[in-house]
């Protein structure tokens, strides 16, 4: 039983154009130093965010499923299937299923942040299919009324959006009480990046921009959590075929 918590400044740091664009990286690439490499079907996570604005130039993948997060502002996206710039909207998302391959572009407008996570839906058979993109409107993700807190969905079981990668969930929960336990599934495991506020979790507690892991855990008890934000992704704790990033440790 476990929960590993990476603090904001343990975080792999990245930049575009001259710091244009600012990354944090709860998930970095093996090169970036970050405390935490990939794990589960989870490969990388980075928080992106521009105060001025700036695009991300045209650029390919393959095999991986990619999806972005409007956390604030506005975005633009470009790919080779669409061939044309479409705009998401604070609250959206979009998936990018690689695929064959497809190449894209992003750009983040002045005062916008985002999350982009990349999940591997096993690349052994994703790198040999026609690579497609879906994009979903904010206001098209249930919200579910818990009591102490709400539960916004972005995927499970495979909906709604519409995922390679079996047995993975994504949620937001924003808290309504001060204290309240989840009730987790100990042969999952629970990644969670703290939106907003400083909620404890047992012990411990967090802080905005921190990230924790639960593993092997039946519960998680929060407090101080009246209006915190958690976004939350869980995934199996064992993958029945070899990911790619166990595939890069062992190489």
């Amino acid at each position: 039983m476990a929960i590993d918590i990476y603090k904001r400044e343990e975080q792999a740091d990245g930049q575009f154009n001259g710091g244009a664009i600012l990354e944090k990286k709860p998930i970095g690439f093996p090169q970036d130093g970050g405390a935490l490499r990939p794990y589960s079907n989870l490969y990388y996570w980075a928080h992106a965010w521009s105060d001025g604005g700036s695009t991300i130039g045209e650029h390919q993948h393959q095999g991986f499923e990619i999806m972005s997060f409007v956390l604030t502002g506005k975005i633009e996206h470009y790919d080779s299937k669409l061939k044309g710039w479409k705009t998401l909207d604070a609250g959206d998302a979009q998936i990018i299923r690689a695929g064959n391959g497809i190449s894209h572009a992003e750009r983040l407008h002045a005062g916008s942040s985002i999350f982009q996570i990349w999940v591997d839906p096993d690349l052994s058979q994703t790198q040999s299919i026609p690579a497609s993109y879906d994009d979903y409107p904010g206001d098209g993700f249930p919200v579910l009324d818990e009591g102490e807190y709400d539960l916004k969905i972005f995927t499970e079981n495979r909906l709604p959006m519409d995922m390679v990668t079996e047995d993975l969930s994504i949620f937001k929960l924003t808290g309504k009480t001060e204290q309240f336990t989840l009730i987790l599934e100990p042969h999952m495991v629970y990644s969670v990046f703290v939106l907003k506020g400083s909620p404890g979790i047992g012990e411990q507690s967090v802080s905005e921009g921190d990230f924790f892991i639960a593993r092997e855990e039946d519960k998680l008890d929060l407090s101080s959590a009246l209006d915190a934000e958690l976004f939350m992704i869980k995934s199996p704790s064992k993958i029945p075929y070899r990911t790619y990033g166990e595939r890069y440790r062992k190489a």
